[in-house]
């Protein structure tokens, strides 16, 4: 019985054990949720960097810090200075492509291309907090580069041409082009081979590109070859990362692709893609933009990489994991009363600084009116951030100074300069209005409209799958009246075009006058329900 006792403890202990191992295996994707396209990755030590894509938004390319490749949290981004980041005029999704995050020698690298400005460059930096240095341009003709270190010292830029990836060998130092650019794989057919990243692993050099457009049919693929400038090999099992197959079909998450692999610090190997979460299942549009996902892979000893088993992810992904490093989770509530705006707020293209003011009115963001609208491809006078979710509220309280008909302030969600919604107040004659304006291609119009009693005025926003609800509550009241309820697919990618996602804007405009107006923010809400 003695025996019996202690095998049965044993057998509880194990039990439990093991029960308490899985409990913290797994995890849920995306990982980066909300507008957070062409991930990549890089380790230092016990410690994971990431980059994603920001096109037309300023600062650009958002650099991400995790310990459990789950978890992440903002650090900071690469470029923050206008001479490091020129995007005056630039069109919706212009701006910032595909970039690549590389650690070599005690440097980080950020590899990018602005296709609005420059062409491709490379930043460096000792932390990567930053600060990072001024761009050092590669006078190549292409788009998504990469830099590989071989083992022979020499440095390499591998891009997107047209008929498929190039490997050219350039001066680290100086970018400048050192010899020829070599066509070394176009991939296994699909259009746009595109996304290049070279592995060295067991004596092959593994190439992994994405293919089939940005698009549902979007795909990661990988080749390998005994030498850098090839002949590559297809995998038998291209390609490796899809959703545009049987397995993937009415997937919640639609569009994977442009990959890139990471060993973490137990031996394990993962990989981190692009995609997209469609509002439901079989209802093919998205509003999100193209969000970071991760899987697991395994290397079987053909040598060829599997992920996930069969190419595919789940929201809900229970597989091992590193051990949990969560982050503390951000406030609902941003007040204002920091002296810089947090890292989740973007402006579109480059601001003029002194339409904002976080010191003008303590615990209050201070905004000019500027003449540029929600319409142009200018420096509008608006801070913004990702819609993260389909259901969500956001809401704010403002005072809005003004002495003009011409004059507004308020909140807009807004996929580009040609589809938005706008919730907002204005003056007519002697009173105010709050009004909820719909922009969509050549078509804008107001949808509703009711008259206010003064220049404060609470917003909100509820969003869900497939509608966006309109409130307003006048003064500092609680009592919330709805003004209109709006669809959410006349602002996805599918109608509106483009490689971003819905960002929940604070704005003011003149609309094309001059003028003195200005708006205070006291504070913002972002509530995921």
């Amino acid at each position: 019985m003695k025996n019996t006792g202690r095998v049965s403890a044993l057998f509880l202990l194990l039990t439990l054990g093991t029960l308490n191992l899985w409990a913290h295996n797994g995890y849920k994707n995306p990982i980066l949720r909300g507008f957070n396209p062409d991930p990549s990755i890089c380790r230092v030590g016990d410690d994971f960097y990431l980059v994603t894509s920001s096109f037309e938004y300023f600062p650009g390319l958002p650099i991400y810090h995790s310990k459990d490749l789950v978890n992440w949290e903002q650090i900071g981004h690469c470029l923050n200075r206008d001479s490091q980041l020129p995007l005056h005029k630039a069109p919706a999704s212009g701006g910032l492509y595909a970039p690549s995050l590389r650690y070599h020698n005690g440097l980080f690298y950020v590899i990018c291309t602005n296709v609005s400005g420059g062409g491709n460059f490379y930043c460096t930096a000792k932390k990567p907090t930053g600060p990072w240095s001024e761009p050092i341009w590669v006078n190549i003709d292409s788009i998504d580069p990469d830099i590989f270190w071989d083992e022979d010292g020499k440095t390499y830029f591998v891009t997107q041409g047209n008929e498929g990836i190039r490997i050219t060998e350039i001066d680290i130092e100086t970018g400048k082009v050192l010899g020829p650019e070599h066509l070394v794989w176009g991939g296994i057919g699909g259009r746009f081979p595109e996304a290049p990243h070279i592995y060295k692993k067991d004596g092959y050099y593994y190439l992994l590109l994405g293919e089939g457009g940005t698009e549902y049919a979007h795909s990661a693929t990988i080749g390998r070859s005994r030498n850098l400038l090839g002949p590559y090999e297809s995998c038998p099992l291209n390609p490796i990362i899809t959703h545009c197959n049987r397995a993937g079909q009415g997937n919640i998450i639609q569009g994977v692709g442009h990959a890139d692999f990471i060993q973490a610090q137990d031996g394990s190997w993962w990989a981190v893609f692009l995609g997209f979460r469609v509002t439901q299942q079989f209802a093919y549009y998205h509003i999100l933009g193209r969000e970071t996902f991760l899987a697991p892979i395994d290397w079987p000893k053909d040598g060829w990489p599997q992920v996930n088993g069969n190419g595919t992810v789940s929201l809900d992904m229970k597989v091992p994991t590193l051990p949990n490093h969560p982050f503390n989770k951000k406030p609902e509530r941003i007040h204002f009363d920091q002296e810089k705006l947090g890292f989740e707020w973007q402006f579109l293209r480059n601001p003029i600084r002194e339409n904002y003011s976080l010191n003008e009115r303590k615990g209050w963001l201070r905004m000019n009116t500027a003449s540029y609208t929600l319409n142009d491809t200018d420096a509008i006078s608006l801070i913004c951030r990702r819609q993260t979710e389909h259901d969500f509220e956001a809401a704010t309280f403002l005072e809005f100074i003004s002495s003009d008909v011409n004059e507004e302030a308020g909140m807009t969600l807004i996929q580009n300069n040609t589809h938005h919604y706008d919730l907002f107040i204005r003056k007519e004659q002697n009173q105010y209005i709050v009004q909820l304006r719909v922009k969509i291609g050549s078509h804008e119009y107001i949808a509703a409209e009711k008259p206010i009693k003064s220049n404060q005025i609470k917003l909100k926003i509820i969003g869900e799958p497939l509608h966006y609800t309109f409130y307003y509550a006048e003064d500092n009241s609680n009592q919330y009246k709805q003004l209109g309820i709006l669809d959410t697919r006349y602002l996805s990618t599918e109608v509106a075009g483009g490689f971003t996602g819905v960002m929940i804007g604070l704005y003011t405009s003149s609309n094309g006058k001059p003028s003195k107006a200005k708006v205070y923010y006291d504070w913002f809400d972002y509530i995921v329900q």
